[in-house]
């Protein structure tokens, strides 16, 4: 299942959100064809001759961070280390549930491959097919990724290859990386491949890749990896040999691809530095036993558990002419070294909300702030906390409403200034972390390891030299349109005093000025694994 807002959020995100509660809105079907699932699209072309990369976590709807807690809490109770008949399902569907009732998208997916998996007696694939739907309507581009899933294995709907190409073909328009990688698999084939000549297209298969990339999407480095060692023409033809310059940069992002959870890049690194195919055509320097076994056992452990990242890889396994440090030889210490860290979670303050009772009960971890979602409805659209929109001369503090539960009335003045009783515009309340903006990234328990945190703070901008070796976290503000991308713990790096700090544009391939982005050090305890 699928695990995994707006300083542009000020004018686009109020649209964006306004556009997909007006998409929720208007869900009276009066004719299946008008169904999301039946939907008329432009075939699949292969031929086409541009790729212009959009980030998925750039148009889809804000997430409320309750829903986050409790999908995150889901997520950790399917831990692989868990056997599934030893896991709380009902818990899980409830947990998934509550979270997508907020609109929370990867929720939603995550719900609906409960209901196919039949982990819900009551719910089943029509079901998954609706709730996909519902997703689609919020503009959500991994619903159409989803859909043209169901399409290709006949879920929920009938069969159909070609409809399942045109809604890969829409997801990775939209910004989805898993139908980037998909479909520029697809167009990746050389000329000695059965239907070469009608689907290569390589210049757009290396755009879409470096788009799934540049969203930490590990899987695409893998092929990308060959289109960087062994470039290509439009149709498939390898231009020229490698060069010393073009294996390193195929290494490089097979490294990072490891980073990204990236189980087969780990894997061809273990045959690379240990006993590679090619002795003449290998893209690492030279062979390295010590290099291989570590490459190995992280292969093992996201073979085990996909869930998993190693954002700190550098830390124990940098790649070469960097010298390896120390190790004593046991898995956990290894895989712990490369793990994403955080700090204990800041002592939330209680806010005013908080103080309050039921209905308007808000727990003390969580703030809220206006959406910039507004409702006419006569009830709730979805679970969220609501309260009357600005202007209207009525102060009632938010409270959480059931989706379909009834707004209340209230008495206010016209236009005309005369008093009258009757309904109000509402505005939708996002939960966010009480934690007085505390750079803390979040994951399913068992995904990060907790480290105190490091005295004096320290705070750099991308353009600064690292001022001292240790666990570095991205960081943009908190209502950036790609925060949902880089304030990941995945984004984290392990730097020595000196180096530079990564730039979004050059090394992560993100369209992200640099001043947007601040790093700070999480953790500065230094390899200690002999």
């Amino acid at each position: 299942m699928d695990s995994n807002q707006f300083s542009m959020a000020g004018t686009s995100g109020r649209l964006a959100s306004l556009i997909f509660l007006c998409c929720l809105l208007a869900c009276k079907v009066p004719d299946d064809k008008v169904w999301p699932r039946n939907q008329s699209l432009p075939l699949f072309n292969p031929h086409v001759p541009d790729f212009i990369c959009e980030i998925e976590a750039s148009k889809v709807p804000p997430i409320d961070a309750q829903a986050e807690d409790w999908f995150l809490e889901a997520r950790a109770m399917e831990d692989p280390e868990i056997a599934v008949e030893d896991r709380d399902y009902k818990k899980i569907v409830a947990l998934t549930r509550q979270a997508a009732e907020r609109l929370h998208w990867k929720a939603m997916l995550n719900l609906a491959s409960l209901y196919v998996e039949g982990r819900d007696p009551l719910y089943g694939e029509e079901e998954a097919v609706q709730l996909v739907e519902k997703a689609m309507r919020l503009g959500i581009p991994a619903a159409y990724d989803r859909m043209g899933t169901y399409y290709a294995n006949g879920t929920g709907v009938n069969g159909d290859i070609t409809r399942a190409y045109a809604f890969w073909q829409k997801a990775a328009q939209m910004g989805n990386p898993q139908a980037m990688d998909f479909l520029s698999d697809k167009l990746n084939v050389g000329p000695a491949n059965e239907g070469a000549g009608y689907w290569a297209n390589i210049p757009v298969a290396i755009k879409m890749m470096e788009c799934a990339f540049s969203q930490g999407y590990g899987p695409v480095a893998y092929n990308l990896s060959y289109m960087y060692a062994s470039p290509r023409m439009a149709s498939g033809r390898v231009s020229g040999p490698r060069t010393s310059e073009t294996k390193a940069l195929a290494l490089k992002v097979l490294h990072e691809g490891v980073a990204f959870g990236c189980e087969k890049c780990a894997n061809k690194l273990k045959i690379e530095f240990g006993d590679p195919f090619d002795l003449a055509n290998m893209l690492v320097p030279y062979i390295d036993k010590a290099r291989a076994e570590r490459y190995g056992v992280l292969s093992r452990a996201l073979g085990f558990n996909p869930n998993r990242r190693f954002p700190n890889l550098d830390k124990i396994l940098p790649l070469p002419p960097a010298d390896l440090p120390p190790w004593d030889g046991q898995r956990k210490s290894l895989l712990d070294a490369a793990m994403g860290v955080r700090p204990p979670p800041a002592i939330p303050q209680a806010s005013a909300a908080s103080l309050l009772q039921k209905p308007y009960f808000l727990a003390a971890d969580y703030a809220l702030r206006p959406a910039g979602l507004h409702s006419d409805a006569p009830t709730a659209p979805f679970s969220a906390y609501w309260q009357p929109a600005q202007g209207q001369g009525v102060t009632e503090p938010a409270r959480l409403f059931r989706k379909g539960e009834e707004f209340r009335h209230f008495s206010v003045l016209d236009a005309d200034g005369k008093t009258r009783y009757g309904p109000v515009t509402w505005g939708q309340c996002l939960t966010i972390r009480h934690n007085r903006g505390a750079v803390e990234p979040c994951a399913a328990h068992g995904l990060l390891r907790e480290v105190a945190r490091p005295e004096p703070l320290l705070s750099c901008a991308c353009g600064q030299a690292c001022p001292v070796s240790g666990v570095w976290q991205p960081w943009v503000a908190v209502d950036h349109p790609l925060q949902a991308i880089v304030n990941q713990y995945w984004r984290q790096a392990w730097l020595t005093q000196g180096a530079p700090f990564p730039q979004p544009r050059r090394d992560w391939l993100l369209d992200l000025p640099d001043g947007e982005v601040t790093w700070h050090l999480m953790d500065m305890s230094l390899p200690d694994l002999g």
